[in-house]
Order: C-alpha cells, then structure tokens, then sequence
C-alpha cells in the first residue's frame, strides 16, 4: 500500500551548505521543502544507474580533492594503474594552491567503473561523481 501525504523530518547541516543551498533554490524559484525532494530525486536516480547498470557502459568519473593530503596523489594514481583497462584517457586540472580537479574518462564493464569509482573515494577526495552513460 503506498503512503499518501508527506513526512516531516529535521535534518543538522552546516550554516555555510545551508545558506548556499538557500541561495541556489532561491534562483530555481524553490522553497527548501522542493529543492531537497529534488536532490533527494537525483541522488536517487543518479544511484540506481550506478549501482543497477550492467553490461558496457562509458562515462567519466569526476574527482576533486585535496593534493595536500599527504600520499593521496600517489594512491589515485596507483588506483588507476591498477583499473588502466577500463581508463580511456584523464585530464588533470589544477583550481588553486590546494584543490585539484581530475576528470577520468572510462569506458568497460559497468561493475569494474563503480568498483574504479568506490576505490577512489579516499581520505582528502572531497567530491567524487560519476556519470554513465550506456
């Protein structure tokens, strides 16, 4: 039986993400209510295709972190090394003093991507994101 109505929840967020976000919804023309069913939606959405996917699939995974972290540089690049049948090419760019964006392109097995993607999210990765498309 599906439940009708809504469900109220609460929720602890930093004051920074929370004002961002509330400067984001505000140029959608959402209220707060809105702008987080709709992130929950994607999230949703963006998680089924990664997890459910079979089969061959090509995309990029999307990295920024911090090259300060001590070691990290050297393990996402042996995790790499270690996935290269699956890495078609990847472009390095630096955003500041500390932060780096890296944009891996793959294309293979559905499972080695996301399991290539799950073996990136380590210590001083700050956002990872990965989009397939099949």
């Amino acid at each position: 039986m599906t439940k009708r109505g809504v469900s109220r929840i609460s929720i602890s967020i930093p004051p920074d993400l929370l004002e961002e976000f509330d400067r984001a919804i505000k140029n959608l023309g959402y209220d707060r209510s809105k702008g987080i069913q709709v992130a929950m939606r994607d999230f949703l959405t963006e998680n089924k295709c990664m997890y459910e996917e079979r089969g061959m699939v090509a995309g990029a995974i999307t990295i920024i972190y911090n090259h300060k972290v001590k070691g990290l540089e050297d393990d996402l690049t042996d995790t790499q090394h270690l996935h290269y049948n699956v890495i078609s090419s990847t472009m390095h760019i630096h955003l500041d003093e500390r932060n780096c964006l890296e944009i891996i392109a793959v294309k293979g097995e559905a499972k080695s991507i996301h399991n290539l993607a799950k073996k990136l999210m380590v210590r001083g990765v700050k956002q990872i994101k990965l989009a397939i498309v099949s």
